[in-house]
């Protein structure tokens, strides 16, 4: 799975997170392809509360163990 995220929070500004089968993952500055489109989602981190709404998955509330502002738009590409 891919994710294209644009916002604030991360360590760009646009960056691609690229998680792969092993359970790895890691990120890359910019859009890196190929994009096969999946889901739209928007997700606000305030503090150790993360809420995410997604086109496919809907609504989201999690938390998380450290404290962060996150503001970021991503597509979830597979």
């Amino acid at each position: 799975m891919k994710y294209i995220e644009f916002g604030i929070g991360n360590t760009w500004l646009i960056r691609t997170e690229t998680e792969l089968n092993n359970g790895t993952e890691f990120e890359e500055k910019g859009i890196c392809g190929p994009i096969k489109f999946h889901s739209l989602y928007l997700r606000i981190w305030v503090g150790k509360t993360v809420y995410i709404l997604d086109l496919k998955k809907g609504f989201q509330k999690g938390k998380k163990d450290r404290n962060k502002f996150k503001f970021i738009f991503g597509i979830t590409s597979r």
